[in-house]
This record gives C-alpha cells, structure tokens and sequence, in this order.
C-alpha cells in the first residue's frame, strides 16, 4: 500500500456506494488502524479476524493488519455466530472486525472466545466494543510498517468445511502476492484498468481482485452485494474495463430484461471463475458485453488463482487455463498421485509452486493427506490437459454421481442443458436409487418469459449425451442454492427436492 500511495497518489483507488478513497487516502487510514491495532496489543503473527461483507472498511482493515505484522482471518460472512466462534478459537484470533449488523450474537459468545477486542463499525453501537471510525479519527497518521519474511504467514483462510469441521490454510506472504501479481499480468491489469465486483474480499478470488487492482494503480469499484442490474449500471457508469465474477453473476445479468440498453464497449475483458461455466453461456457472454471471457481456476489452499488465460494468447472457452507462470500442474491418476497421466486422460489437478499453502493451522493429519511429499497439492479436482498443456475441469472428485456403475459428471449434464434456449441456469445432482444406486436429478432456473417441461429438457439431453448420462429427473425451481460467493452448492441441491 505505501509503494502505491506514492506512485498514484491521488487518483482513485477505491469506491463503494458513495465512498471514494483515493491512494492516499487509503494510505493514510490504513496507517491510522495500524497504529489503533498495535495499541490494542496485535503483535506480529497475532491474528485477526475480518467478519464482514464488503465495505471499504473491509479493505481498510485488510491492510491495517498487515501492516501491523499480523495474521488476517476473512471469514465468510454466511458463517453463523457459532460457525463464526469455531474458527476464532481454533486460530487463536486476538482481534475480531465485524459490522454492526453481525457484532451483538458475537459479544455475547465473546467470553468463549480467545478474542481480546471487538472493533465494529456501521450503524449501532454495541456495549463492550471498539468503534472502529472512533479508533481511526483519534490514531497518528504516520506508520512505519512492521517488516515480516516473504515466507511468513500472511493469511489464515478457511475452508468451506463440507466435511468436518472447517480448515485453516496457512497462506504466505509471498503466495498471497505472487498470485495477485501474477494473475494481474496475465490478465494484463494496469493503472489504465477500471474494474467493477462484487466478489466478496474475504474469498480468496474477491481477494485477488482487490490486491491486483490496488497493486497496478487501478480503480477498484467494489460492490457491497451482488445484484445484476446494478452492476451493469456500474460498468457503465465508471466506463469499466474489466468486471470479474462468478458463473452465476453472469447468468443473472444475461437475464435482465433491459440488457440491451447497456453500453458495455469499454469493457476489455471480463473473467470468470470459482465453478465450471457452460461453454453456450460464456459465448452468450463474449457476444453480449463485447469481450473476451476470461476463465481461471483456483482454491483456498493456493491463495486464489492457479490456472487462467494469457489475455494475449486468447482464451479456449470451456478450459481454465494453463498455469500461473512459476506454477506447475499435472493431471494425476486417483489412485496413485506418483503417476502423471497422458494428455486426455481424466485424473485429479495436482498444483505445485510458489502459491501452494504451508499447510493447515494446527493440522498436521489433514496437511500430510492434501500435499505429497514433493510439495505437489491435491485439488479435488478431476481434470484432462491438452497438447498444448490447457487444462480442462471434468468436476468435483466428490459430486460425481455413479449410476448402475458410470461415472456421471454433474457439469458435464450443465453444461448441455445451459444450451437450451429457455434455460437460465441449472445445476445437477445425484439422487438415491433402489437399482443404479444413484441417478441424475437437474434443478433448472429458466429464464423470465420463458418456458419448458422436464420432457423436453430430457429430449434435449439425448441429443448430446451418452444413455446412462441423461438425467432421470428434472425440477423447475426458481432459484438454486449459492455460496456468498455466488457458486452453487451443489450438496445442498438434495433440498429442494
């Protein structure tokens, strides 16, 4: 942040609702929490923990404890008080930022928490805490930022914990801005770059974004909440350059009536990533704002992005990819990670490099089962690569359906159905059977005006799909279940049933 004040000085670094922030500006109120950070006691490799949804008081916070010489803990703002409580204790958080809206269920689970401070901000005060506007109006403007090792933990972000509890990826100092340095150039982000999302900075993608853009002097527009026409009206109010997000916030925004009467043409790229996208979605895309689509791939323990598009090589729709530069992937067998597959074959995304986590927080067990002894990092991900080494996401290792002993993969069936004309969305998931053990159930949004019976739907599947892959069942739903990310849960699918 001080390398960037003194290059862009006054130009406009970030803006939320009405708020601007210019680089001093930001500078400066950085260094003011720092300052009230270090009075409350953070010393370095003390953590802290950001609960909250965006907000320029987020960002504020973000590099405030860095510069401090702590540890941030982003938290994602969906975790429930208990949720919240769990991953506090288990990293020993001395400090915990939250909004107003969020402060009360946690003062009152304070005493079972290592938490010494509570700092909020926004409307209302809450017995017992730190305002955090009072703490930056009443702190020193001068900060001389604490030196920490490129090897030192930056971040401690946890997992989504589908399984088990949630866990704690120890990122570095030199992961967390490699990626962002190296996703900016192969995005070619630039001091010229205005970009508009509404990723939420406490998800390792949202996180990215923000530091490229604060890291190449351009002007970060940050949405508190995603809502799709408001973020075309931002496109175009700002003449963006670049907008970032996830499959389903370009979905929406394809389904808004007046799309048409948006004047997108500054835009110059756009990516997308976090869930596969169908290859007939992302060509809508392409075509209706008028620029490339940029897919990338990545995950918690990697600190964000590890496989995207060089914006000069073009993209291939339907891949995430190759590599960061300095970053090496290989296509594995399932069964035995020592063995690297051939071009084609489908085995699990292994990553290895500079971006891979230390391991997790106080969990040697989990640690030794996610990174071999080579240093490679098992994703989950089942994966083919081609000729040219572009990597091609098959799906999750664990949403894979098997039926009457085949291997369905759920995005394959998405993306088919996503062809359909009438279909805005859809996801896919597996259902219990007396005889195949499991079948295919699709869950589909279809778009406004529109209509489709599930026969239909099947039909149109047996078109492009193997016998065994059509799905047995179709639900019309008028929304699918989503992350604060805005991916879509498949596990929590079965609920709509």
């Amino acid at each position: 942040m001080p390398r960037s004040a003194a290059r862009y000085g006054s130009k406009t670094a970030l803006v939320v609702g009405e708020r601007r922030l210019s680089y001093a500006n930001l500078n400066q109120s950085t260094n003011r929490l720092a300052n009230a950070l270090v009075a409350l006691g953070v010393r370095p490799g003390d953590r802290v923990t950001l609960y909250a949804a965006n907000g320029w008081e987020w960002v504020v916070a973000y590099y405030a404890v860095l510069k401090a010489g702590g540890i941030v803990n982003p938290i994602n703002m969906m975790l429930t008080p208990s949720e919240v409580s769990y991953v506090v204790n288990d990293c020993g958080a001395r400090i915990i930022i939250t909004s107003a809206d969020k402060a009360l269920p946690l003062a009152e689970l304070k005493s079972t928490m290592p938490a010494d401070h509570l700092i909020v901000f926004g409307d209302g005060p809450v017995a017992g805490t730190h305002v955090l506007d009072e703490l930056i109006g009443r702190a020193s403007d001068e900060f001389e930022m604490v030196a920490r090792r490129s090897e030192d933990i930056s971040t401690i972000g946890y997992t989504s914990g589908t399984t088990g509890h949630p866990k704690g990826a120890m990122l570095t100092q030199r992961a967390v801005i490699y990626n962002s340095v190296m996703t900016a150039t192969m995005h070619v982000r630039t001091v010229a770059d205005t970009v508009v999302t509404a990723l939420p900075c406490a998800h390792v993608y949202g996180n990215i974004v923000m530091n490229g853009a604060l890291i190449t002097g351009g002007t970060l527009i940050l949405m508190e909440r995603f809502n799709a026409e408001e973020a075309l009206k931002l496109l175009v109010e700002h003449r963006a350059t670049l907008f970032d997000g996830v499959p389903t916030m370009y979905m929406y925004m394809l389904a808004v009536p007046s799309i048409a009467a948006f004047d997108l043409s500054n835009l110059a790229r756009c990516t997308v990533g976090g869930q596969t996208m169908p290859v007939a979605k992302m060509q809508e895309v392409e075509q209706r704002f008028g620029c490339p689509l940029l897919e990338l791939w990545g995950m918690t323990e990697i600190a964000g992005c590890g496989t995207t598009h060089p914006f000069y090589a073009g993209s291939r729709l339907g891949s995430i990819g190759i590599g960061l530069p300095g970053v090496e992937c290989r296509t594995a067998a399932v069964d035995d990670a020592r063995r690297t597959l051939a071009c084609a074959e489908i085995g699990e995304l292994m990553v290895r490099g500079p971006i891979v986590m230390k391991g997790y927080y106080g969990n040697e067990a989990a640690t030794r089962e996610t990174i071999e002894t080579g240093g490679w990092l098992h994703t989950g991900d089942l994966a083919r690569t081609d000729e040219e080494g572009y990597i091609s996401i098959v799906d999750r290792k664990k949403d894979m359906i098997l039926t009457g002993g085949y291997n369905i993969y759920p995005a394959e069936i998405e993306r088919v159905i996503a062809a359909h004309p009438a279909v805005a969305m859809v996801a896919v998931g597996g259902i219990p059977d007396e005889l195949k053990g499991e079948i295919a159930k699709a869950y589909v949004v279809l778009k406004p005006g529109t209509s489709a019976s599930a026969d239909e739907i099947i039909s149109h599947c047996r078109r492009d799909l193997a016998a065994y892959k059509v799905p047995r069942a179709v639900a019309f739903v008028g929304d699918l279940p989503k992350t604060s990310t805005g991916k879509i849960m498949r596990r929590a699918l079965k609920s709509l049933n």
